[in-house]
């Protein structure tokens, strides 16, 4: 079963064979309290083909994601995540927290 969520949590649970896809901004780390799971990053560009890194993080690893976009979690074993998103300062906050939503917003007309 896969969870589509237009903004990550501070918190994710999942059990084994679920996966969760969320939108990121850049600096975003995501650290395994608990479990395994199998990480797919952003899509990114590599002469002019466009790639996803997967990335396998068992408990206690951090990971942090050097651009933003959807990416894609998913149980090995029963999991439990952590999101910190980056420090947004109070002036860009004013204008907008997220980046990424704002382009999202754009796209679909939200």
């Amino acid at each position: 079963m896969i969870t589509t969520l237009s903004q990550a949590p501070d918190s994710i649970v999942l059990e084994p064979g679920q996966s969760l896809r969320t939108c990121v901004d850049a600096g975003t780390w995501l650290q395994v309290a608990e479990g395994r799971v199998r990480l797919v990053s952003p899509p990114g560009w590599f002469g002019g083909t466009v790639f996803m890194s997967e990335t396998a993080l068992d408990e206690g690893d951090v990971h942090r994601l050097t651009h933003g976009g959807w990416i894609e979690v998913s149980a090995l074993t029963s999991a439990h995540l952590r999101v910190h998103a980056p420090k947004v300062s109070p002036v860009s906050a004013y204008s907008e927290a997220r980046p990424v939503m704002r382009f999202v917003r754009l796209l679909t007309g939200w």
